[in-house]
């Protein structure tokens, strides 16, 4: 995220981190972990320990068998490092840990991204933007990102490349950019990368649409949400450029037949209208009872050739989107952990929220609690420090959830069952009796019994 330039003073003195060498690669990777795989474990050990100072040692130890085997000569243990590594940083708050390993992780990640292939390229890439996360705005994210970005814009740009690693990279380069990246014109190149994929997908001129693979449709939907991570970081000036150049062509992207990209396209053009009526109340787009058609026709959509998940979850979004074209709301919506609340009470909040909550996963409550610098972006405060009495007090007991959850359901299926009686009773709703014989219910399909 564009700042100034300061080294981040948490977790006290810094370590003096050693760049990786290869002599690295020469160490006995797996004698120091009993099994690459068993990743649950791992967090569940230096989780459920973490005050007994043996528990953690051994913990660390393991990290440090991770970190090694990242370098190992079998494809399928470096892999499976990565994803052991990618675990435990999106469980646990790790900073002074990988602060002194920092330069060799990234090295790790630089060889993986370099010489693996597609699903380990995926894991790197995964990795170093938890690796961001965990660092923070600060000089150690920035010069890991430094040495990431020409690999990430060199696998973005390849046609020959692994879409899976693709995707991946396209992700990653823009959570990585909006935390490490120091200059807002390196982000302004960086969206540009990212137009150059997801504009594929616009429909011509002439209303045609360049055929894509599932895959490559994918790719673009990254792209685009990526763009859109970084437009909530750009000034006004380009906000409204922005929106002048792609919001004649935005809305062909709502006809695309994949669903995660018509909804991608929907929450991006409702965050460029909040963006663009923050810098002027007043802005208003030309096309906009057209595109509210289209979209009040998505909220609504019950084509058969779609899914029945896919249309619940595009009427679902599609209906806060028309919302904020035509009135400028948003639904907020409240995020607990712990002993705290947060409210998603914007679009710009929601995009920053979805894309941290994509890479950290179940551990995102976690990182609300205890994680400095996502604390920061949501503007929490410092970090809550409560104990574990404080906690077990607070935690309700099995047989209370059982009523609390029954007493819910109970008042649902009352106002149910009102709303029911209602659509009845002013002939919305029909009623069939079947008697003994059936032959009411045979006269209301039209049939006559025999």
């Amino acid at each position: 995220m564009p700042r100034s330039k300061k080294r981040s003073s948490r977790g006290g003195a810094h370590g003096a981190a050693q760049p990786f060498s290869d002599e690295d690669a020469s160490i006995e990777t797996l004698s120091h972990c009993s099994s690459l795989s068993d990743t649950t474990s791992l967090v569940d050990e230096g989780g459920e320990t973490a005050d007994d100072s043996a528990a953690q040692e051994d913990f660390q130890y393991k990290l440090k068998g991770y970190i090694d085997s990242t370098v190992d000569k079998s494809a399928k243990t470096r892999q499976a490092a990565l994803g052991a590594l990618r675990t435990a940083l999106a469980t646990k708050i790790l900073y002074e840990f990988i602060l002194e390993r920092r330069m060799t992780i990234t090295d790790s990640i630089e060889r993986c991204l370099k010489k693996g292939k597609g699903e380990e390229q995926k894991a790197a890439a995964s990795l170093a933007c938890l690796l961001c996360i965990q660092l923070g705005s600060g000089l150690e994210s920035e010069e890991m990102f430094k040495t990431l970005k020409p690999v990430f814009k060199s696998i973005l740009s390849d046609g020959t490349a692994s879409l899976q690693a693709r995707q991946a990279c396209a992700t990653s380069l823009g959570i990585c950019s909006l935390i490490a990246e120091n200059d807002i014109l390196d982000v302004y190149a960086t969206m540009g990368c990212f137009e150059n994929l997801f504009t594929k997908s616009y429909a011509r001129q002439d209303g045609s649409r360049t055929a894509v693979s599932p895959q490559t449709s994918v790719l673009h939907t990254h792209a685009l949400l990526a763009w859109a991570l970084l437009l909530t970081i750009c000034y006004g000036t380009e906000v409204k450029r922005l929106f002048n150049k792609h919001m004649p062509e935005l809305p062909s992207l709502l006809e695309c037949e994949d669903v995660n990209m018509r909804i991608a396209a929907g929450e991006t053009i409702a965050l460029l209208f909040e963006l663009a009526r923050g810098q002027d109340a007043e802005s208003e787009h030309e096309d906009l009872d057209p595109l509210c058609a289209k979209l009040n026709a998505l909220a609504t959509d019950c084509s058969k050739h779609h899914a029945k998940t896919d249309r619940r979850k595009q009427r679902s979004v599609f209906r806060d989107v028309l919302k904020a074209v035509e009135e400028g709301d948003f639904p907020t919506e409240t995020i607990r952990f712990g002993t705290e609340c947060m409210y998603i009470d914007s679009w710009v909040r929601k995009r920053m929220y979805d894309a941290f909550r994509e890479f950290v996963g179940s551990g995102m409550n976690y990182h609300l609690q205890a994680n400095e610098f996502i604390r920061d972006v949501f503007e929490l405060g410092p970090p809550v420090m409560v104990d574990s009495a404080t906690l077990k007090a607070m935690k309700i007991s099995r047989f209370e959830r059982h009523l609390y959850n029954a007493a819910v359901f109970k008042a649902r299926t009352k106002a149910r069952n009102k709303f029911r009686d209602k659509r009845l009773a002013s002939g919305e709703g029909i009623k069939l009796y079947l008697s003994p014989d059936g032959t009411s219910m045979l006269h209301a399909f039209g049939l006559r019994p025999k």
